[in-house]
């Protein structure tokens, strides 16, 4: 498993190679310089003990300024070759994930989770950049620290730089207990701030109901737990740093004063010049820093790797919903023409087929509706048509294609899908409705926006098109947010149009008027799904479902007439109208 980890590794960090090698040759750079200036002040140190010239030591003075600016300047352009490289791999991976997300299926992603999906594509993405950039750059750093500068000491005296060092161990233990607490704590922090985050959305996007049934008080109290479970864990981390640091500080100092005290006795047996002493205290100071950080960086490889499985997961999984291996190329325009052919379809979680044997055919042009029981599969049938739930091969045919056979964008684009709950963006209302054509012009909007009996409530709003619908579209009505959605599928050029119950906010009386606009674009051909008969009797034909097969299809009037589930649907549907008048 670890090959394997160090091969990801090894892979996000190919495309910029270059990089990379040249911030490395820059870390041996710093490094090397690193050794030479303490043992030019051992050097100079050694040599003014005789004489003390000032112009001398000006001189010299001025050789460490150089070497140390030098040193400075290299060690800024390694940190920031390294670290760009993980920014750069950062955001690389994060477009990727953001790609690959767009192309699973929408079952997928309610099932697993966004706040899931959310977590990998920044927390775990995070966690990578910090993996190939502070990690690498500090694990490298601390090796080649460790390779130039213990020989020099070991030059200098072998028992003098044990003895310094022989504490960096406890360093490094002490760091890795602490670091680890501080990793868990930081993600307990994260949780808890998250989860105040999520309270606040969630109320200011139901603040109507909080307010209707007067649940302030309740809310208050569930906001103030939230709040003081993350300042808790902010306490928590606090303190951990705060005694994690000083506690560094004392390992570090007590190496120094084990290295004075024993340098001392070397001095006065002349077996150590002062040179060497000093030049031990700087190279003792100089490996403080990477000893310490060596801890934290284990850590972040650790819990850099997890998410570099993480995220390899997600990329690995392959959409169950695809293009073609070899897609058809479409000569011309499809036409509208729909056929089934003992359609069948079942979801994962299901012992039964939803769709249980579908055959029929839609002319094109044809306005057809598909009416029947809650749970009969109307909807089912309306996201097969688009592909946004797996289809057998051979069983569902637009314009005499296999619709597997067709590339998604030809598909999707040939056939506007209308759910219930159209989705609207927090944008303006005329975003909103070219979502599907981003460049289509006013004129084609204002024409879309009269075939879904749309133009009378925007002369009504005081911003006309550009009026925000805010969060979902919570500014507008349900009628008013379905007849957007409407409008937006028909601004698309799409020979079929499916309307999956998308009028079921909107009255019979304006729904009729909206079937009769659409209606008039003899080039589409309209299946409609609805609860509404009242509008589906104008239709063409009608198709009826029960347990996901066709029971009857015909006309209103012929369906009406005779026994069966379309005429105890139409009699139930009036005498609730009957009801509702007389209420």
């Amino acid at each position: 498993m670890a090959a394997f980890r160090l091969d990801l590794i090894g892979r996000y960090l190919k495309p910029h190679r270059r990089t990379v090698l040249m911030g490395a040759m820059a870390l041996v750079v710093v490094n090397v310089l690193s050794v030479i200036i303490p043992l030019e002040v051992k050097r100079i140190v050694d040599e003014l003990q005789g004489s003390f010239a000032i112009t001398e030591v000006l001189r010299q003075a001025g050789l460490i300024v150089v070497l140390a600016s030098a040193m400075a300047i290299v060690r800024l352009i390694s940190r920031q070759m390294v670290f760009g490289v993980g920014r750069q791999v950062e955001v690389e991976l994060r477009q990727r994930l953001f790609d690959h997300m767009l192309q699973q299926e929408t079952s997928w992603v309610q099932e697993t989770g966004s706040g899931e999906v959310i977590s990998r594509a920044t927390s775990d993405v995070e966690n990578i950049r910090r993996l190939l950039g502070f990690a690498i750059l500090s694990l490298t750093n601390t090796v080649l620290a460790y390779c130039f500068t213990l020989p020099a000491m070991l030059a200098i005296d072998p028992w003098l730089t044990l003895a310094a060092i022989s504490l960096y161990p406890v360093m490094l233990g002490t760091v890795r207990l602490f670091g680890g607490r501080m990793m868990r704590q930081q993600k307990r922090q994260q949780e808890a701030l998250s989860s105040l985050s999520e309270l606040i959305q969630e109320d200011l996007s139901g603040i109507g109901a909080i307010k209707i049934y007067g649940q302030e008080q309740p809310e208050q109290e569930a906001f103030a737990e939230l709040n003081n479970s993350y300042r808790d864990s902010a306490i928590r981390l606090a303190r951990t740093r705060s005694t994690l640091f000083p506690l560094l500080g004392g390992i570090s100092s007590f190496s120094l004063l084990t290295l004075l005290a024993l340098g001392s006795g070397q001095l006065e047996r002349d077996s150590l010049t002062v040179g060497g002493l000093v030049a031990l205290i700087i190279f003792v100071e100089r490996l403080v820093f990477p000893t310490a950080l060596l801890g934290f960086t284990l850590n972040s490889f650790q819990i850099g790797q997890v998410s570099l499985e993480r995220v390899e997961e997600l990329l690995k999984r392959v959409p169950i919903i695809g293009n073609p291996a070899s897609p058809l190329t479409l000569e011309k325009p499809l036409q509208g023409l729909i056929e089934a052919r003992e359609l069948r379809v079942r979801y994962d979680d299901s012992n039964r087929d939803t769709l249980a044997g579908l055959s029929f055919v839609i002319k094109p042009g044809e306005l057809v509706a598909v009416v029947g029981p809650v749970g009969c599969g109307k909807t089912t049938l309306a996201r097969a048509l688009g592909r946004m739930v797996a289809v057998p091969r051979g069983q569902l045919f637009v314009d005499n294609h296999d619709v597997n056979d067709l590339l998604l964008e030809d598909l999707r684009s040939s056939v506007a899908l209308v759910p219930q709950e159209g989705y609207l963006f927090t944008s303006s209302l005329a975003d909103n409705l070219r979502y599907g054509d981003p460049k289509a012009s006013i004129e084609r909007i204002q024409k879309a926006a009269e075939q879904a009996h749309l133009m009378d409530d925007v002369r009504g709003f005081p911003d006309g098109f550009d009026t925000l619908v805010g969060e979902r579209g919570i500014t507008l009505s349900g009628g008013q947010r379905q007849r957007t959605a409407l409008g937006r599928a028909l601004l698309v050029p799409a020979p079929v149009l499916v309307l999956d119950d998308a009028l079921a906010s909107v009255d019979n009386k304006t729904a009729a008027a909206i079937l009769s606009s659409i209606r008039s674009q003899q080039s589409r051909t309209i299946l409609m799904i609805s609860h509404q008969l009242s509008a589906a009797a104008a239709c063409d034909r009608i198709l009826v479902m029960e347990q996901g097969r066709l029971v009857q299809q015909g006309h209103h009037t012929e369906l009406v007439n005779i026994q069966g589930l379309y005429r105890s649907l139409w009699e139930r549907e009036q005498a609730n109208e009957k009801l509702d008048a007389v209420a």
